[in-house]
């Protein structure tokens, strides 16, 4: 881009970033200051130069040339965060500026004389050769605990490469560019020795000490939390992870409790009175949400856990929410028998109606997946009669088709019929749509069965009915059950047939009496022929 349009000062700002970025403050120093060869007013060129002195060590003048740019460009934010980094920069090497008294006795030449020697002697040392830099004298050594704590993670870079300087062969050895190692092991060390003087000037170590206490003044002040800001936080965190849950994010409620459990594991008894019990609470919403995503086996352990809190604690609410939700999980993996278990222990802790008639419905649900019938149907009859207590219309129209459900396995169609019947009225009176097609569906496989059964036992032989001991009142029941079952399709049939007579011989009375009329017409128009 410079070649087609030379001295380009967006171009040369664009090259004094990526020099800098490569450690190369002297070409981005001189980019930068390139780029404002024309125009002194250009920002950019002014926030880059302002920089480059800044990498360099030369806070002062970066700060110059950050009061510059604000002052030309005061809406960015970037020069006024310059300038407060400069002078605290400059704060942490000379000391508080009321410290420092300054005294003019002669004029401000020195200023510009200091900065074009400082230039001069910093092409001099990059004029080193890397040969030089070999046999040069090493620099005084430096605390190994101040340089690690300017360093930080650096540290360990710079202990291995001065460990490879001790390898002898290593050093002598190049690389497929002609490079030799010494060169490249010794440039990294002068790297990181320059990159340690700027920070200690940026930021010497007592600064660090400084900070290092009041940060850890600030994290015990905010260890201890005020009840209040705890309880806000518990609060507004168990309501985001319920909405998530609810808004179908399950793996975002699932990460948001996580989240805020291992937090609240990290606080004492003091800062959250009931922690065991919020504990388990989270590894219920965890187990809720690892539900939703289909994660079983994790929301099976996540629930027990929740249980086992509940235990150890004596927290009879939880023990009880947590049996809930560990029969869920059992009857959604298809191990009803566990599920079972689970839940007629939990039923001594229901409190409600509605949670009776929930809890007598999943077992009666479970029984009837184990083909044990008589069980489901006297579960079912329980939730109904919880239901009934409830007034709950919804769990009503459930529990009937549960029981309905177990008088089909059990054979008992006349039950079934009646008892889907009434499901039928509540599906209506909910207006439930779905359950009403399901409901007539259900009803009409049942009339079939149950007229195929009273068949059936019609056609069989009366000689094994001839015993004196046998009791006929509930055979007899079902045969008037029968008959009048025939009776009213019967009755049906003949007032359709009659309906239909009826309109054959209205059709035949009004063509009989539209033809006499033809008829009278035309001997009426012969007699008037034979007059004329």
């Amino acid at each position: 881009a410079l070649k087609l349009r030379a001295g380009d000062k967006h171009c040369l700002v664009a090259r004094s970033k990526c020099y800098l970025k490569l450690g190369d403050t002297e070409n981005s120093l001189k980019d930068a200051e390139a780029s404002l060869q024309n125009d002194k007013t250009f920002s950019k060129g002014l926030y880059q130069k302002a920089e480059t002195l800044y990498t360099m060590g030369d806070f002062e003048f970066a700060l110059v040339f950050y009061h510059r740019g604000y002052r030309l460009r005061p809406e960015l934010q970037k020069f006024r965060l310059g300038i407060e980094k400069s002078q605290e920069a400059i704060v942490n090497c000379i000391g508080s500026p009321s410290s420092v008294k300054l005294e003019n006795k002669e004029d401000l030449c020195f200023i510009s004389r200091q900065a074009e020697s400082k230039k001069a002697n910093q092409k001099l040392q990059n004029k080193v050769t890397m040969d030089q830099k070999w046999t040069r004298k090493q620099r005084p050594v430096r605390n190994p605990k101040t340089e690690r704590e300017l360093l930080g993670e650096l540290y360990a870079d710079k202990a291995y490469l001065e460990k490879l300087l001790k390898d002898e062969d290593l050093m002598e050895s190049s690389t497929k560019q002609g490079i030799k190692v010494a060169d490249l092991v010794l440039s990294g060390i002068s790297y990181l020795d320059t990159r340690s003087e700027f920070w200690q000037q940026q930021k010497p170590i007592y600064a660090r000490v400084r900070e290092r206490k009041l940060r850890q003044q600030r994290w015990i002040r905010d260890k201890k939390r005020k009840p209040a800001e705890v309880g806000r936080y518990i609060v507004k965190s168990m309501e985001d992870i319920d909405m998530l849950l609810t808004g179908d994010c399950p793996e975002e409620s699932c990460k948001k409790a996580e989240r805020v459990l291992k937090r609240i594991q990290g606080w004492s008894d003091d800062e959250v009175p009931n922690k065991n019990e919020l504990i388990g609470n989270l590894h219920s919403c965890i187990g809720n949400a690892q539900l939703e995503m289909g994660q079983m086996e994790a929301a099976l352990q996540s629930h027990k856990m929740d249980l086992e809190f509940a235990r150890q604690n004596d927290l009879r609410d939880a023990v009880s929410r947590a049996l809930g939700n560990v029969g869920r999980v059992y009857a959604r993996i298809g191990k009803f028998q566990q599920a079972i278990d689970t839940w007629e222990e939990k039923i001594p802790m229901a409190k409600s109606s509605l949670e009776k008639t929930w809890l007598f419905h999943e077992i009666g649900r479970c029984y009837l997946e184990l083909n044990e019938a008589g069980a489901a149907q006297n579960y079912g009859q329980k939730s109904l009669q919880s239901a009934d207590e409830e007034g709950d219309a919804e769990w009503q129209l459930h529990a009937t088709v549960l029981v309905a459900q177990a008088q089909v396995k059990l054979k008992d169609y006349r039950s079934a019929i009646m008892n889907f019947e009434k499901a039928l009225e509540k599906a209506k009176l909910i207006h439930n749509e779905a359950a009403q097609k399901a409901i007539i569906i259900a009803l009409d496989d049942v009339s079939k069965s149950f007229i195929e059964e009273l068949n059936k036992r019609r056609e069989e032989p009366t000689i094994a009915f001839s015993s004196p001991d046998y009791d006929f009142s509930s055979e007899n029941t079902k045969d008037d059950d029968f008959e009048k079952f025939r009776e009213k399709e019967e009755s049906e049939e003949r007032a359709e047939n009659q309906d239909d007579e009826k309109q054959k011989e209205d059709a035949r009375n009004y063509k009989e009496e539209h033809g006499n009329s033809k008829e009278g017409g035309s001997e009426q128009e012969n007699k008037e022929k034979e007059s004329k």
